[in-house]
């Protein structure tokens, strides 16, 4: 028997129609010189199955190979197992596959219903036993980041990763998390009949940011606010750096004075986040504003640059709050409002005021997702569901403390590499 035409049967050329009409999100799980493929359901041990399950996929002359015999083909897709999954470099998805081949190697990327991406997304993005608003909070903003870069024109649309939504498939998938997915499907935070920029950080320190102060965009709903329930508001951080070290660091920004005696924050935004550094040393006098500013206190291991700085006995003392970029919602002060009894959706009225609660029509292929029935958030969180939908059904889970994290443990995933810049988006 040949090999090839049986390897081949498994996977159909990828032609202009997408594996499923769902609306599905493309998601680039993976990108190596070589690829393994599961096609099993499930993981299969030796000897259970007749069939070959496992694809060796690489690259040659620009084509696809499996089993280091050529395809013919630069892409080929696996469609969807419905109720199964697929392995794909060791992790277990959802939906289905295209395999792309590149000059540096073969891309997999997962084609997957947009609400079953989000069943690998939000537990990655906050524990699945905060409180139940907070994680339908999370789900609302995780799906409109999502929604809001799907590009059929893209050979994909979101990287699995924190350059975009960290996404881990199945193994990461929890009840409590299925459950704020599912109660919130299809709900997106939109703005002026489009979908909103949902930024958000791991904790604010106890004020966000705007837009327009953390990247010069001013967007209406991503203002400078305090945020009484960012825990580390309460409690601020302290870092210490040597002033010899501080003058290497410095001298990557291009501050050159020969030894420092001082520095100090000469200009800070509306929520107390650095916007300008006065530096003196031997040599003279400097400052340092804008981006630069901020890059040099996260160069010493600042958090957040909501930070303030002092000089002792050689030392650079830096005490600041809050991590991340600390602009829209802030998951650690979401937490807290959530256990104070504010629903997912008043969460979401404060974090982006002004903004408006969608609902996703039924997709159609190969097109943007389009926006259905709106209502002010201000307003969908008074009457308690958004336009359309059922009330909410909260399910609550025991915290033990082992659960109570450090906010560094989960990290937010639209944080600072998410800037708008040369890095906000992985291209291969």
């Amino acid at each position: 028997m040949r090999l090839l035409p049986a390897l081949l049967s498994a996977f159909a050329a990828l032609a202009a129609a997408p594996l499923c009409a769902a609306q599905n999100v493309r998601v680039l799980i993976a990108s190596k010189a070589t690829l393994s493929v599961n096609t099993a359901p499930t993981s299969a041990g030796p000897g259970s199955a007749s069939a070959p399950t496992i694809w060796n996929i690489g690259v040659r002359g620009g084509k696809l190979t499996l089993g280091g015999q050529d395809t013919g083909n630069a892409l080929l897709s696996l469609p969807a197992n419905v109720g199964g999954t697929l392995e794909v470099a060791g992790h277990r998805y959802r939906g289905g596959l295209i395999l792309r081949a590149t000059p540096g190697g073969v891309q997999a990327i997962n084609v997957v219903d947009l609400e079953d991406y989000l069943r690998g997304v939000v537990p990655a993005e906050m524990p699945p036993l905060w409180a139940a608003a907070a994680v339908r909070a999370q789900a609302i903003i995780a799906r409109t980041y999502a929604a809001a870069r799907i590009n059929p024109a893209a050979p994909y649309d979101l990287c699995a990763t924190t350059q975009c939504q960290v996404y881990e498939g199945v193994a990461k998938e929890h009840p409590l998390s299925d459950a704020a997915v599912l109660e919130t499907r299809a709900e997106v935070v939109s703005s002026g009949g489009k979908l909103a920029d949902t930024y958000f950080s791991a904790d604010s320190g106890g004020y966000t940011a705007s837009s327009l102060e953390a990247w010069g965009r001013d967007i209406p709903y991503l203002k400078a606010q305090p945020d009484p329930t960012s825990p580390t508001a309460q409690k601020p951080w302290v870092i210490t750096a040597p002033l010899g070290d501080v003058e290497e660091v410095a001298a990557r920004y291009g501050v050159k004075l020969g030894p420092l005696s001082s520095v100090s924050v000469s200009k800070a935004s509306t929520s107390g986040r650095v916007i300008q550094l006065s530096f003196s040393g031997e040599n003279g006098t400097q400052t340092l504003a804008g981006a630069d500013a901020g890059g040099f206190v996260r160069s010493l291991g600042a958090k957040s640059s909501r930070v303030k700085l002092s000089v002792d006995g050689g030392l650079l003392t830096l005490t600041g709050s809050g991590s991340g970029h600390g602009v829209g919602l802030s998951q650690w002060g979401a937490r807290g409002l959530a256990e104070s009894g504010k629903s997912d959706l008043a969460l979401l009225a404060f974090y982006y005021p002004g903004a408006q609660i969608s609902v996703l029509t039924e997709a159609q292929a190969n097109t943007r997702p389009q926006l259905g029935p709106t209502l002010p958030l201000a307003v969908a969180a008074r009457q308690g569901s958004a336009p359309g939908q059922p009330a909410r059904t909260e399910l609550t889970a025991e915290v033990t403390p082992d659960l109570l994290l450090e906010p560094d443990l989960f990290p937010a995933l639209i944080a600072d590499l998410l800037i708008p810049g040369p890095a906000a988006r992985l291209t291969l």
